[in-house]
């Protein structure tokens, strides 16, 4: 009987490692932590609004984009110009107000994520313009990848044919540009829901890099599901991925980051999984039980850690904590819920966490960024 519950504890955890997944035990102790939700000092009369991104640099500066402003569109005859629906804030490192990056910029719809690389350049992700910018330590405007969709939604009226007055939401996402209809469908140019090659994206919603300097982005918020490779200098070098739950395929893709090793996570939320892979995109395993990823984050230091979050969905507070996770795939631990109190969290976007302890959280339901320090 010895023997054969030995057995039985081999076989499953060899088919365990056969489907990729993490053979240790997927309990999660609390973690103890503290947070504060008022460290950012505004300018008076502005806010924040939804914060879909945060995140720090090397001197502690504090870094976030947020939907907030007045957004303006303009109908054209074949370009709609539509800007200034979110913001970029720069604060000091005692959460201070520094100044605006980015107003005006053609590419700030709809703020996504917000990054800073290892050199200190800030980088957004903004899934109204379909575009990622690169802005330089100072705040001036670097490199653009994607490009704005041909058109939008127009919602009929007066006057409005009933049929072609609407532009189809897939196409609406990518137009011209790619990652659209034919895009997402793969138009004879790719596996179906894969998109094409390039910088066509649909609704992008991450971006981190390696050693090297290469750009990865997590173009898999939209109709594409798929990871786009480009060099240093924003030129495209590949692409992989397409719409599906086996190894290498995704549904939804909310998130990505990179670790000193080279190896790339990516937040396949639909999949309710954590797909690992290296920089030329060979999967490598995956890592489950820790709900449904939508923000991820791998922190500094000789030893590194994954968080991430299984937020709340639009319709529910239910869920909320945040996991913490070795690289292997074993689960450190846990901490937080879904609320509007401080060390609660409403809809967590985006997760910095330059250090093992220090971690600033962005929440979409609750307008804010909590700096979080983990015991």
């Amino acid at each position: 009987m010895k023997n054969m519950k030995r057995f039985i504890h081999v076989f499953a955890g060899a088919a365990a490692l056969a489907a990729g997944v993490s053979l240790f035990a997927q309990t999660a102790p609390d973690i103890n932590y503290d947070a504060n939700a008022d460290v950012l000092q505004l300018p008076s009369g502005t806010y924040l609004g939804e914060v879909a991104g945060v995140a720090t640099n090397s001197k502690g500066h504090v870094f976030v984009y947020t939907r907030t402003g007045h957004a303006v569109a303009t109908l054209g005859d074949e370009r709609t110009f539509y800007h200034l629906g979110s913001r970029l804030f720069e604060f000091d490192q005692n959460g201070r107000y520094v100044k605006e990056i980015g107003q005006g910029v053609y590419a700030v719809n709809f703020a996504q994520q917000v990054r800073v690389d290892p050199q200190d350049n800030i980088w957004i992700v903004d899934a109204g313009s379909n575009q990622i910018v690169k802005f330089d330590a100072d705040g001036r405007y670097v490199l653009v990848l994607g490009r704005k969709p041909e058109n939008i939604n127009v919602r009929p009226g007066p006057g409005v044919p009933a049929r072609g007055g609407v532009i189809p939401e897939a196409t609406a996402a990518g137009g011209r540009g790619g990652g659209g209809e034919g895009g997402g469908r793969g138009g004879g140019r790719g596996a179906p829901g894969a998109g094409i090659n390039g910088d066509g994206f649909s609704y992008p919603a991450d971006v981190t890099w390696d050693r090297a300097g290469n750009v990865y982005v997590a173009d898999g918020f939209g109709t594409n599901n798929r990871i786009a490779k480009f060099t240093k200098d924003g030129d495209f070098v590949k692409t992989w991925g397409q719409t599906g739950s086996g190894q290498g395929q995704f549904n939804k893709i909310r998130g990505i980051a990179a670790d000193a090793a080279g190896n790339l996570y990516v937040a396949d939320s639909g999949n309710n999984r954590i797909q690992v892979f290296d920089t030329d995109g060979t999967f490598k395993s995956q890592i489950a039980n820790v709900g449904t990823p939508q923000a991820i984050c791998v922190s500094g230091g000789s030893t590194q850690y994954l968080y991430s979050s299984n937020s709340n969905d639009p319709e529910s507070m239910d869920h909320g904590e945040i996991y913490k996770v070795r690289l292997n795939g074993q689960i450190v631990g846990k901490f937080g819920k879904a609320g509007k109190m401080p060390k609660e969290f409403g809809m967590v976007n985006s997760i910095d966490c330059r250090t093992e302890t220090d971690l600033w959280v962005g929440e979409v339901w609750n307008w804010r960024a909590q700096k979080v320090t983990l015991k």
